[in-house]
C-alpha cells in the first residue's frame, strides 16, 4: 500500500547505508597512487662534458631519504618554494626579460613527483633568469664549490 510507505524515512535509511558503505570503501581502499608514491625526484647533473659529468641522485621526501647528497636540507628547500595551485618546476616564460649573463655550461634535469603532481623540468645557467632560478633550488641542485658560479 503506497499510502503507508514512509518516504523521508526510507530516503534518511539509503543515504545512511550510502554514506556508510562510502565510509566503510574509503577507510579500506588502498592510497591513490600518487600517495603511495610519495615525493620522488631524480637530478641529473652535467656540467657540459656528458650527463654522467654532473651525476644522478635520487631523493625522496616525507620522510627525506635517498642518495642525494644532502636530502632533509633539499626536501625542505622545496617544501618552502611549494605552493598549492602554482607549478614549482615551471621553467622561466619565454617573454621574461632577463639578464645577458653566462653561468656556464651546467644543466639539470629533475624528474619524478612532487606534491601529487608529475615532474620533469630542465634548468640551466645560460641567463640571469636560468641562473635565478637554478639558484633557488639550492641545495637540490649543486650550488656550492662543486657547481659552476
Amino acid at each position: 500500500m503506497i499510502s503507508s510507505f514512509r518516504w523521508p524515512a526510507a530516503v534518511a535509511a539509503l543515504a545512511c547505508a550510502a554514506t556508510f558503505s562510502t565510509l566503510a570503501h574509503a577507510v579500506t581502499a588502498d592510497p591513490a597512487p600518487a600517495e603511495a608514491e610519495g615525493d620522488r625526484l631524480t637530478v641529473t647533473v652535467s656540467y657540459g662534458t656528458g650527463p654522467a659529468s654532473g651525476g644522478t641522485h635520487h631523493l625522496r621526501c616525507h620522510p627525506a631519504g635517498g642518495d642525494h647528497p644532502h636530502p632533509q636540507a633539499a626536501c625542505d628547500r622545496l617544501d618552502s618554494l611549494t605552493t598549492w595551485g602554482r607549478d614549482l618546476f615551471a621553467p622561466v616564460p619565454p617573454d621574461a626579460v632577463c639578464t645577458l649573463q653566462y653561468g656556464g655550461p651546467a644543466t639539470a634535469r629533475v624528474t619524478g613527483r612532487w606534491a601529487g603532481r608529475p615532474v620533469d623540468a630542465v634548468f640551466s645557467r645560460r641567463t640571469g633568469c636560468e641562473i635565478a632560478r637554478w639558484n633557488s633550488f639550492v641545495p637540490l641542485l649543486p650550488g656550492g664549490p662543486e657547481a659552476p658560479a
